[in-house]
Protein backbone atom coordinates (compact mmCIF):
# COMPACT_ATOMS: atom_id res chain seq x y z
CA UNK A 1 0.00 0.00 0.00
CA UNK A 2 1.14 3.55 -0.67
CA UNK A 3 0.19 7.19 -0.20
CA UNK A 4 -0.73 9.85 -2.70
CA UNK A 5 0.48 13.42 -2.06
CA UNK A 6 -1.22 16.21 -4.00
CA UNK A 7 0.52 19.54 -3.43
CA UNK A 8 -0.25 21.73 -6.43
CA UNK A 9 -2.50 24.70 -6.98
CA UNK A 10 -5.47 24.45 -9.31
CA UNK A 11 -5.62 20.65 -9.47
CA UNK A 12 -9.02 18.97 -9.78
CA UNK A 13 -9.56 15.32 -8.81
CA UNK A 14 -12.21 13.24 -10.53
CA UNK A 15 -13.21 9.60 -10.45
CA UNK A 16 -12.86 7.37 -13.49
CA UNK A 17 -13.86 3.85 -12.53
CA UNK A 18 -11.22 2.65 -10.07
CA UNK A 19 -8.79 5.47 -10.79
CA UNK A 20 -8.27 9.08 -9.79
CA UNK A 21 -7.97 11.55 -12.66
CA UNK A 22 -6.03 14.82 -12.36
CA UNK A 23 -7.12 17.86 -14.36
CA UNK A 24 -5.50 21.27 -14.63
CA UNK A 25 -7.37 24.04 -16.45
CA UNK A 26 -9.71 21.42 -17.87
CA UNK A 27 -6.92 19.25 -19.30
CA UNK A 28 -6.38 15.71 -18.09
CA UNK A 29 -2.81 15.61 -16.76
CA UNK A 30 -2.55 12.28 -14.95
CA UNK A 31 -4.23 9.13 -13.64
CA UNK A 32 -3.56 7.13 -10.46
CA UNK A 33 -5.19 3.74 -9.70
CA UNK A 34 -7.01 3.61 -6.36
CA UNK A 35 -6.25 -0.04 -5.54
CA UNK A 36 -2.73 0.43 -4.08
CA UNK A 37 -3.59 3.56 -2.06
CA UNK A 38 -3.82 3.64 1.72
CA UNK A 39 -3.72 7.43 2.29
CA UNK A 40 -4.37 10.58 0.26
CA UNK A 41 -2.75 13.84 1.41
CA UNK A 42 -4.09 17.10 -0.02
CA UNK A 43 -2.38 20.47 0.28
CA UNK A 44 -3.04 23.73 -1.51
CA UNK A 45 -5.94 24.67 -3.75
CA UNK A 46 -7.14 21.16 -4.66
CA UNK A 47 -10.72 20.54 -5.77
CA UNK A 48 -12.45 17.19 -5.91
CA UNK A 49 -15.84 15.65 -6.59
CA UNK A 50 -17.89 14.16 -3.76
CA UNK A 51 -17.80 10.85 -5.64
CA UNK A 52 -14.04 10.79 -5.01
CA UNK A 53 -14.54 11.03 -1.25
CA UNK A 54 -17.22 8.34 -1.42
CA UNK A 55 -14.97 5.94 -3.29
CA UNK A 56 -12.01 6.55 -1.00
CA UNK A 57 -14.16 6.00 2.08
CA UNK A 58 -15.61 2.83 0.59
CA UNK A 59 -12.08 1.48 0.08
CA UNK A 60 -10.96 2.41 3.59
CA UNK A 61 -8.58 5.10 2.36
CA UNK A 62 -8.07 8.02 4.74
CA UNK A 63 -7.94 11.59 3.42
CA UNK A 64 -5.67 14.09 5.18
CA UNK A 65 -5.99 17.78 4.33
CA UNK A 66 -2.92 19.83 5.30
CA UNK A 67 -4.08 23.43 5.62
CA UNK A 68 -2.07 26.64 5.56
CA UNK A 69 1.66 27.16 5.87
CA UNK A 70 1.69 25.25 9.16
CA UNK A 71 0.12 22.18 7.48
CA UNK A 72 -2.56 21.81 10.14
CA UNK A 73 -4.19 18.40 9.49
CA UNK A 74 -7.88 17.70 9.01
CA UNK A 75 -8.75 14.03 8.57
CA UNK A 76 -11.63 12.37 6.77
CA UNK A 77 -11.82 8.86 8.17
CA UNK A 78 -13.09 5.71 6.53
CA UNK A 79 -15.49 3.29 8.25
CA UNK A 80 -13.99 2.03 11.55
CA UNK A 81 -13.52 -1.56 12.63
CA UNK A 82 -16.84 -3.25 13.41
CA UNK A 83 -15.91 -4.57 16.88
CA UNK A 84 -17.29 -1.89 19.21
CA UNK A 85 -16.39 -4.08 22.21
CA UNK A 86 -12.81 -2.89 21.77
CA UNK A 87 -13.83 0.69 22.39
CA UNK A 88 -15.93 -0.27 25.41
CA UNK A 89 -12.92 -2.07 26.92
CA UNK A 90 -10.74 0.93 26.10
CA UNK A 91 -13.10 3.31 27.90
CA UNK A 92 -13.14 1.11 31.00
CA UNK A 93 -9.36 0.84 31.17
CA UNK A 94 -8.97 4.60 30.73
CA UNK A 95 -10.60 4.91 34.17
CA UNK A 96 -8.35 2.22 35.71
CA UNK A 97 -5.61 4.19 37.47
CA UNK A 98 -3.36 1.15 37.99
CA UNK A 99 -3.55 0.19 34.32
CA UNK A 100 -2.87 3.73 33.13
CA UNK A 101 0.18 4.07 35.39
CA UNK A 102 1.63 0.71 34.31
CA UNK A 103 0.98 1.54 30.66
CA UNK A 104 2.57 4.97 31.06
CA UNK A 105 5.69 3.65 32.81
CA UNK A 106 6.21 1.17 29.97
CA UNK A 107 5.66 3.86 27.34
CA UNK A 108 8.10 6.33 28.89
CA UNK A 109 10.70 3.59 29.44
CA UNK A 110 10.48 2.60 25.77
CA UNK A 111 10.80 6.23 24.65
CA UNK A 112 13.82 7.02 26.84
CA UNK A 113 15.45 3.69 25.92
CA UNK A 114 15.10 4.60 22.23
CA UNK A 115 16.63 8.02 22.89
CA UNK A 116 19.52 6.41 24.75
CA UNK A 117 20.17 3.90 21.97
CA UNK A 118 20.14 6.71 19.43
CA UNK A 119 22.62 8.80 21.42
CA UNK A 120 24.85 5.75 21.81
CA UNK A 121 24.82 5.17 18.06
CA UNK A 122 25.60 8.81 17.33
CA UNK A 123 28.53 8.81 19.74
CA UNK A 124 30.13 5.99 17.77
CA UNK A 125 30.10 7.98 14.52
CA UNK A 126 30.12 11.67 15.55
CA UNK A 127 33.60 11.57 17.07
CA UNK A 128 33.88 15.36 17.22
CA UNK A 129 30.90 15.47 19.58
CA UNK A 130 31.62 12.47 21.83
CA UNK A 131 31.81 14.68 24.92
CA UNK A 132 28.37 16.24 24.43
CA UNK A 133 26.81 12.89 23.58
CA UNK A 134 28.46 11.27 26.60
CA UNK A 135 26.73 13.85 28.80
CA UNK A 136 23.42 13.01 27.12
CA UNK A 137 23.99 9.30 27.77
CA UNK A 138 24.79 9.92 31.43
CA UNK A 139 21.56 11.84 31.89
CA UNK A 140 19.45 9.17 30.17
CA UNK A 141 21.20 6.37 32.09
CA UNK A 142 20.28 8.13 35.33
CA UNK A 143 16.67 8.57 34.26
CA UNK A 144 15.93 5.04 33.01
CA UNK A 145 15.99 3.18 36.38
CA UNK A 146 13.86 5.90 38.00
CA UNK A 147 10.95 5.45 35.60
CA UNK A 148 9.54 2.36 37.32
CA UNK A 149 9.61 4.23 40.64
CA UNK A 150 7.49 7.16 39.49
CA UNK A 151 4.30 7.12 41.60
CA UNK A 152 2.08 9.16 39.27
CA UNK A 153 1.61 9.97 35.62
CA UNK A 154 2.40 13.62 36.38
CA UNK A 155 5.78 12.55 37.76
CA UNK A 156 6.40 10.48 34.65
CA UNK A 157 5.71 13.51 32.47
CA UNK A 158 8.35 15.45 34.38
CA UNK A 159 11.00 12.78 33.94
CA UNK A 160 10.06 12.31 30.28
CA UNK A 161 10.53 16.05 29.75
CA UNK A 162 13.99 15.93 31.30
CA UNK A 163 14.96 13.03 29.02
CA UNK A 164 13.70 14.85 25.93
CA UNK A 165 15.62 18.00 26.88
CA UNK A 166 18.82 15.94 27.09
CA UNK A 167 17.99 14.18 23.82
CA UNK A 168 17.60 17.44 21.91
CA UNK A 169 20.84 18.77 23.39
CA UNK A 170 22.52 15.85 21.67
CA UNK A 171 20.80 16.67 18.39
CA UNK A 172 21.80 20.33 18.72
CA UNK A 173 25.42 19.25 19.19
CA UNK A 174 25.58 17.30 15.93
CA UNK A 175 23.25 19.39 13.75
CA UNK A 176 24.99 21.47 11.09
CA UNK A 177 25.54 25.06 12.33
CA UNK A 178 23.77 26.48 9.26
CA UNK A 179 20.51 24.91 10.49
CA UNK A 180 20.54 27.24 13.54
CA UNK A 181 19.11 24.47 15.73
CA UNK A 182 19.62 24.97 19.47
CA UNK A 183 16.56 23.32 20.97
CA UNK A 184 13.15 21.93 20.10
CA UNK A 185 10.65 24.69 19.34
CA UNK A 186 7.26 24.72 17.60
CA UNK A 187 4.09 26.73 16.91
CA UNK A 188 5.78 28.03 14.91
CA UNK A 189 9.12 26.28 14.35
CA UNK A 190 11.96 28.80 14.09
CA UNK A 191 14.58 26.91 12.08
CA UNK A 192 14.67 24.36 9.22
CA UNK A 193 15.25 21.28 11.39
CA UNK A 194 12.40 22.18 13.73
CA UNK A 195 10.16 22.78 10.70
CA UNK A 196 10.88 19.26 9.44
CA UNK A 197 10.42 17.75 12.90
CA UNK A 198 7.04 19.45 13.25
CA UNK A 199 5.84 18.23 9.86
CA UNK A 200 7.14 14.72 10.51
CA UNK A 201 5.45 14.53 13.91
CA UNK A 202 2.21 15.80 12.37
CA UNK A 203 2.27 13.14 9.66
CA UNK A 204 3.19 10.41 12.17
CA UNK A 205 0.30 11.49 14.38
CA UNK A 206 -2.18 11.33 11.50
CA UNK A 207 -0.94 7.82 10.67
CA UNK A 208 -1.58 6.82 14.27
CA UNK A 209 -5.10 8.31 14.23
CA UNK A 210 -5.99 6.53 11.01
CA UNK A 211 -4.54 3.22 12.21
CA UNK A 212 -6.37 3.39 15.56
CA UNK A 213 -9.64 4.31 13.87
CA UNK A 214 -9.28 1.41 11.46
CA UNK A 215 -8.56 -0.97 14.35
CA UNK A 216 -11.78 0.01 16.14
CA UNK A 217 -10.16 2.09 18.89
CA UNK A 218 -11.03 5.65 19.87
CA UNK A 219 -8.02 7.88 19.11
CA UNK A 220 -9.26 10.46 21.66
CA UNK A 221 -9.21 8.20 24.75
CA UNK A 222 -5.64 7.69 25.97
CA UNK A 223 -3.94 6.21 29.01
CA UNK A 224 -0.77 8.31 29.39
CA UNK A 225 -2.13 11.43 27.71
CA UNK A 226 -5.35 12.09 29.55
CA UNK A 227 -8.55 13.59 28.14
CA UNK A 228 -8.04 16.99 26.54
CA UNK A 229 -10.55 18.77 24.32
CA UNK A 230 -9.80 18.19 20.65
CA UNK A 231 -6.72 16.02 21.24
CA UNK A 232 -6.38 12.44 19.98
CA UNK A 233 -4.77 11.32 23.24
CA UNK A 234 -4.36 7.62 22.38
CA UNK A 235 -2.62 8.59 19.14
CA UNK A 236 -0.31 10.79 21.23
CA UNK A 237 0.41 7.76 23.42
CA UNK A 238 1.11 5.55 20.45
CA UNK A 239 3.66 7.83 18.79
CA UNK A 240 5.75 8.74 21.85
CA UNK A 241 8.15 5.76 21.70
CA UNK A 242 8.68 6.14 17.94
CA UNK A 243 9.21 9.90 17.69
CA UNK A 244 12.90 9.05 17.58
CA UNK A 245 12.30 7.64 14.09
CA UNK A 246 11.25 11.10 12.91
CA UNK A 247 14.23 12.72 14.63
CA UNK A 248 16.66 10.40 12.89
CA UNK A 249 14.86 10.79 9.56
CA UNK A 250 14.94 14.60 9.74
CA UNK A 251 18.65 14.73 10.50
CA UNK A 252 19.43 12.34 7.66
CA UNK A 253 17.56 14.52 5.17
CA UNK A 254 19.90 17.40 5.94
CA UNK A 255 23.04 15.29 6.26
CA UNK A 256 22.45 13.81 2.80
CA UNK A 257 21.50 17.29 1.50
CA UNK A 258 18.12 16.05 0.31
CA UNK A 259 16.89 19.11 2.17
CA UNK A 260 18.91 22.32 2.35
CA UNK A 261 18.42 25.52 4.36
CA UNK A 262 17.68 27.43 1.15
CA UNK A 263 14.50 25.37 0.75
CA UNK A 264 13.06 27.27 3.73
CA UNK A 265 11.92 30.82 4.41
CA UNK A 266 12.25 32.34 7.87
CA UNK A 267 10.52 35.41 9.28
CA UNK A 268 9.02 36.58 12.55
CA UNK A 269 6.10 34.24 11.75
CA UNK A 270 8.35 31.19 11.79
CA UNK A 271 10.32 28.93 9.45
CA UNK A 272 8.43 27.27 6.62
CA UNK A 273 9.33 24.76 3.94
CA UNK A 274 8.95 25.89 0.33
CA UNK A 275 7.51 23.90 -2.55
CA UNK A 276 10.84 22.38 -3.62
CA UNK A 277 11.50 21.31 -0.07
CA UNK A 278 8.06 19.74 0.30
CA UNK A 279 8.49 17.79 -2.95
CA UNK A 280 11.81 16.39 -1.72
CA UNK A 281 10.43 15.73 1.77
CA UNK A 282 7.31 13.83 0.69
CA UNK A 283 9.27 11.63 -1.72
CA UNK A 284 11.48 10.50 1.15
CA UNK A 285 8.70 10.43 3.74
CA UNK A 286 6.67 7.81 1.92
CA UNK A 287 9.52 5.31 2.24
CA UNK A 288 9.83 6.13 5.93
CA UNK A 289 6.06 5.99 6.42
CA UNK A 290 5.85 2.39 5.23
CA UNK A 291 8.15 1.35 8.06
CA UNK A 292 6.33 3.52 10.61
CA UNK A 293 2.97 2.00 9.66
CA UNK A 294 4.31 -1.47 10.38
CA UNK A 295 5.55 -0.32 13.79
CA UNK A 296 2.21 1.33 14.56
CA UNK A 297 0.32 -1.78 13.49
CA UNK A 298 2.45 -3.97 15.75
CA UNK A 299 1.83 -1.68 18.75
CA UNK A 300 -1.90 -1.53 18.04
CA UNK A 301 -2.09 -5.31 17.77
CA UNK A 302 -0.50 -5.65 21.21
CA UNK A 303 -2.88 -3.05 22.61
CA UNK A 304 -6.00 -4.70 21.21
CA UNK A 305 -4.85 -8.03 22.66
CA UNK A 306 -4.75 -6.39 26.07
CA UNK A 307 -8.23 -4.99 25.56
CA UNK A 308 -9.59 -8.47 24.81
CA UNK A 309 -10.64 -10.37 27.97
CA UNK A 310 -8.16 -13.12 28.80
CA UNK A 311 -9.39 -16.74 29.07
CA UNK A 312 -10.44 -17.84 32.54
CA UNK A 313 -7.49 -18.41 34.86
CA UNK A 314 -5.04 -16.40 32.73
CA UNK A 315 -3.82 -12.93 33.61
CA UNK A 316 -2.02 -10.53 31.33
CA UNK A 317 0.94 -8.35 32.21
CA UNK A 318 0.00 -4.66 32.15
CA UNK A 319 3.59 -3.51 31.69
CA UNK A 320 3.87 -3.47 27.91
CA UNK A 321 2.31 -1.05 25.49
Amino acid sequence: MTSLYVDRRGVELELDGDALVFREQGTRTGTVPIAPLSRVFLRGDVRLQTSVLGKLGERGIGVIILSGRKAEPTMLLARPHNDAARRVAQYRLSDDAAFCLAFSRSLVFDKVSAQRDYAQGLREIALAHRYELTLVLRTLDQILPRIAQMPTIAALRGIEGAASAAHFKGIAAIAAPRLNFSQRNRRPPRDPLNAVLSLGYTLLHTEAVLALHGAGLDPFIGFYHQLDFGRESLACDLVEPIRIEVDSFALQLFRKEILKPEFFTTSEKGCFMGKNGRAAFYAEWERQAERLRKILTAHITKLTERLTPAPSGITRDNGDI
